[in-house]
């Protein structure tokens, strides 16, 4: 034990998506061959377009001050267009705080709406940083436990049990990292008509993959009957611009909520880089052609990955309908033995013999809410995916 660490963050674990990612690095840098599909993080290159409206910032020398705390206002304006014109989302910019990506909204948000033993409702699998951030936060998350039978999607009989008087808020992803869920419309409208009961309820709607979604529409949470004023709307850059190291988010809240967050945001990290703020309003002013290319590209590839994954027999696979990731069950490979007797007992167990024996790189469903599930992400090339899915199928294979 770190006897220096204080007990709040002694409570929560390292993030096993990045420590797996660490691994990968540590054994490709003693030669080691491993194909890593661990990060959820896209492979192209930021596009140019972008790239240079960074450069004029620089080169401009406008931009080399303190931004305002929640961001450019002209970036947020655009950011009100934007979900104005694609969400149906009214949120002044006022109500716009940009961050440093989504992970940094979370944890402003965590911090501003939660006392101490409130609880916050997790529709499980959930990303890892979930249910860590609300316990840093000093409340409690409730998980909802779905499974692959029903593509991972809560029952309204499930939020209708989990909803108590301490219930502060409720958050979600669509779609989802990490099972690459979407929820529809109709889905979204039946945890509406439950939440209506519960107006003092806050929904966070995570919405980071939404122009990854291979369906005919997304559906923003708030854009429903009477969510508009209490609905916390996540998005950002990272994974329809492939800006990643850009570290640019933002929400839209309720005016309350959102002058608590950029209090919040104001006594942390203050705004974030001038220009980061300025690559992404040159990414808004653009449009989305770049976004649409990019998850054409990714549908292929989750063609080929669900091909391949069909094919391994110890496996249940569903077919994701968003993001860049599959989650299929393992149940039929805990219990069995590798060549030297030792027992897969858990999907960290099988995340471990895959990066020694097959030479690839997963994640463990473990710190998901899932532990008889791992993810694997196919934002890769397709050459490494058909390699990462023959090493894997060889090496379950071998498990016996």
């Amino acid at each position: 034990m770190n006897k220096t660490e204080s007990n709040r963050l002694q409570k929560v674990e390292e993030s096993s998506t990045l420590a797996m990612a660490a691994l990968a690095r540590e054994y490709r840098s003693k030669g080691v061959d491993v194909i890593s599909l661990s990060l959820g993080e896209p492979d192209f290159k930021t596009p140019t377009h972008i790239c240079d409206g960074a450069k004029e910032a620089i080169d401009s020398g406008n931009y080399f001050s303190y931004p305002p705390v929640a961001g450019y206002s002209d970036l947020r304006e655009e950011i009100s267009r934007k979900f104005i014109e694609e969400n149906k989302l009214k949120y002044d910019p006022s109500q716009i705080i940009v961050s440093n990506g989504v992970k940094h909204s979370i944890t402003n948000v965590m911090f501003s709406i939660l006392n101490k033993g409130d609880e916050v409702i997790v529709f499980s699998p959930f990303w890892v940083s979930y249910s860590a951030i609300i316990t840093l936060a000093e409340g409690v998350p409730i998980y909802i436990n779905t499974s692959i039978s029903n593509d991972f999607k809560p029952s309204e009989d499930q939020l209708k049990s989990a909803i108590t008087k301490k219930t502060k808020a409720i958050i979600f992803s669509s779609p989802c990292n990490p099972t690459g869920t979407v929820f529809s419309r109709e889905d979204l409208n039946k945890y509406r008509d439950i939440l209506a009961d519960y107006p003092d309820i806050v929904i966070i709607s995570d919405e980071i993959y939404e122009h990854i979604n291979f369906t005919n529409e997304h559906c923003s949470f708030g854009s429903l009957d009477g969510m508009s004023d209490r609905t916390i709307t996540m998005n950002g850059f990272s994974k329809a611009f492939a800006m990643t190291g850009w570290r640019l988010g933002y929400i839209g809240a309720p005016k309350e909520i959102a002058k608590s967050i950029n209090k919040m945001q104001g006594q942390t990290t203050s705004a974030n880089c001038s220009i980061a703020q300025r690559a992404g309003y040159a990414a808004l002013r653009a449009g989305n052609e770049c976004a649409i290319e990019m998850k054409n590209s990714y549908l292929k590839r989750r063609d080929l990955v669900f091909d391949k994954l069909n094919k391994i027999s110890k496996l249940k696979v569903n077919l994701p309908e968003g993001a860049f990731y599959f989650f299929p069950e393992i149940d039929n490979i805990i219990g069995k033995k590798d060549k030297k007797g030792v027992e897969i007992k858990s999907s960290n167990d099988l995340a471990m013999y895959l990066l020694e024996d097959a030479k690839i790189s997963l994640v463990p469903g473990e710190d998901f809410g899932a532990p008889n599930c791992i993810r694997l992400s196919y934002a890769a090339s397709e050459s490494d995916l058909i390699e990462a899915c023959k090493r894997m199928n060889r090496s379950i294979q071998k498990l016996n």
